[in-house]
């Protein structure tokens, strides 16, 4: 079955960064595209970024553009998200996910950034 392992979280200071690992299996990983999304208390989840299937492009949400960088090993069945300038907006559980695959999430990995 498919399984996505997030990792990487924290707790980290303003303008800090983290890099954020998950790691995908029970499917062909370098046919799919893959995304980060994240979600704050009281909030909706929210689309972050996304990568496609060769790791060629990439597209980012508003907040977080010149921020984060999202990459992919296909070798290692891993994608993964770069989070430089951090600032509290960013606190919420990260989570990643196949491209049209919404009923598959893992357990999401907290990202704290104090003030």
């Amino acid at each position: 079955q498919v399984q996505l392992v997030e990792s990487g979280g924290g707790l980290v200071q303003l303008g800090g960064s983290l890099r954020l690992s998950c790691a995908a299996s029970g499917f062909t990983f370098r046919y799919y595209p893959m995304r980060w999304y994240r979600q704050a208390p009281g909030k909706e989840r929210e689309l972050v970024a996304s990568i496609t299937n060769s790791g060629g492009s990439a597209n980012y949400a508003d907040s977080v553009k010149g921020r984060f960088t999202i990459s992919r090993d296909n070798a290692k069945n891993t994608v993964y998200l770069q989070m430089n300038s951090l600032n509290p907006e960013d606190t919420a559980v990260y989570y990643c996910n196949v491209y049209k695959m919404y009923d598959y999430w893992g357990q999401g990995t907290q990202v704290t950034v104090s003030s």
